[in-house]
């Protein structure tokens, strides 16, 4: 008997662990362990564990249409999975277990210490990078070393590829049947948007290959616009593994004439997914939530000013932009990639706020909430990150929306009571707020600008 130990690996297809389980030719069992304290510690949305749920509930039938049964473990913390998988691993006599890794620091303390556990049992674990094209550690500079600037390792990584040439797993096989009978799946009453994000493995493929077939050549033109349907819509099946990237590339392959492909800028995009998972390993100290450029933090004094975040959150700030993007948040759970960085420079830069708080309410919210890249990108709009912004880069909401949602239908379409207004006054700061429809601005622009500015400055 072998084990299947699945987390955020929700597929049959590219499944390493998986495929590899089935391959044995002996009867494999999938095991869930549930940890509901751990992920209260861990900021994750309930949208984001519902979607989970869902796609789990979509992948237990196919798991049954190869014997499998999928069995339920139910505990509060990390420190509490090794035990329970040993234990099952016990009753069933199990002498091997499969499971992808996954990288955050805790992650990784948990694995290894069901790896130990079970190897004092003398039960073999099989690891595998599932979630990753490049394993950690494959991508290294000309020192041998991980590369802290994203260009050059993307360089890197796409020559590595094409020497390699990674290619997708099939199917796995259906295994002997098995006396275990599946346990009952939790009731899963999270309240997300099912309409915008229903979960099953079918439901991701359709959507990749439509995004291939119709959007991906408009791709590097378009993300930028929150109000055109420009980006893949995806990052919530490559945040749960229902999709690997593996199979992302290959789609995107097959859809492109030549090799253009190798120059896409969704490419580029999947790249930092990967550049932000090798930093996790070469730095834990990010894990912790360490800026991976201290010398940078150390210049600012972060404002503790409850009320300034609290107006961020509930998108109650005054610019439109920025409060148009939170409702999105909130009426979604997911966030344009363009607003989530023009929200965190925001944050972070105008009203001085610490950028952990931000990343701990996007994990919040967020459906496809991601700990290596949202980490990332909150440490990149604070300029304390690997290949940040420089710090003098700081967003503008008003030119953000006048660029990128020039007729204001995006800040229509959250902020409604905007409506009446001309686009000439609609992103302004305070826009709506002499006519008593919105808040006045929570900063002045300008002035928030240059105390930004010196503070970043000082001892630079």
């Amino acid at each position: 008997m072998k084990l299947l130990w699945l987390r955020n690996d929700l597929r049959l297809g590219d499944n390493p662990a998986l495929f590899y389980a089935c391959s044995t030719g002996q009867p494999v069992t999938a095991v869930v362990a549930e940890t509901p304290e751990q992920w209260a510690v861990h900021d994750d949305a309930p949208a984001k564990i519902g979607f989970w749920r869902d796609n789990l509930a979509a992948l237990q039938p196919q798991l049954a249409a190869l014997n499998i049964p999928l069995k339920r473990l139910r505990v509060a913390r990390f420190d509490q999975v090794a035990e329970a998988i040993a234990g099952l691993a016990a009753e069933l006599g199990a002498n091997a277990l499969f499971f992808n890794n996954e990288y955050p620091l805790n992650e990784q303390r948990r694995d290894q210490q069901v790896a130990d556990m079970l190897a004092g049992r003398g039960i073999g674990c099989q690891r595998f990078d599932g979630d990753l094209v490049m394993p950690p550690g494959s991508v290294l500079n000309g020192q041998g070393a991980m590369f802290k600037v994203f260009t050059p390792f993307s360089r890197a990584w796409r020559q590595r590829y094409l020497q390699q040439l990674p290619g997708c797993l099939g199917m796995p096989s259906a295994v002997p049947p098995s006396p275990v009978t599946s346990d009952p799946l939790a009731a899963n009453d999270a309240n997300y948007r099912r309409d915008l994000w229903p979960a099953s493995e079918d439901v991701a493929h359709r959507r990749l290959q439509n995004f291939v077939a119709q959007r991906v050549q408009g791709y590097g033109e378009q993300r930028d616009y929150p109000d055109i349907n420009g980006t893949s819509l995806l990052s919530p099946y490559l945040s749960c593994g229902v999709l690997s990237v593996r199979q992302c590339i290959a789609a995107l392959q097959a859809g492109c004439d030549g090799d253009s492909w190798l120059e896409s800028q969704w490419l580029t995009e999947l790249i930092w997914r990967e550049f932000y998972r090798h930093l996790l390993l070469a730095f834990p100290e990010m894990s912790k939530l360490q800026p991976f450029r201290p010398e940078v933090e150390q210049r600012i004094r972060w404002r503790h000013e409850p009320e300034l975040f609290q107006r961020w959150c509930e998108g109650e700030t005054g610019f439109p932009i920025v409060d148009a993007a939170m409702k999105q948040l909130q009426q979604t759970h997911w966030m344009h990639n363009r607003l989530r960085m023009v929200t965190a420079s925001f944050l972070t830069k105008l009203l001085g706020v610490d950028w952990r708080l931000g990343a701990g309410f996007f994990m919040r919210n967020l459906i496809d909430g991601d700990f290596a890249s949202n980490l990332g990108g909150w440490q990149w709009s604070a300029s304390v990150g690997a290949d940040a912004a420089p710090y003098f880069r700081i967003f503008s909401p008003q030119r953000q929306a006048e660029r990128f949602d020039p007729e204001g239908r995006f800040v229509k379409r959250f902020l409604p009571q905007l409506e009446p207004l001309p686009a000439k006054k609609l992103h302004l700061p305070g826009a709506g707020a002499a006519e008593g429809l919105r808040p006045e601005a929570l900063v002045d622009y300008s002035a928030a600008r240059k105390r930004a500015l010196q503070e970043y400055q000082d001892g630079a």
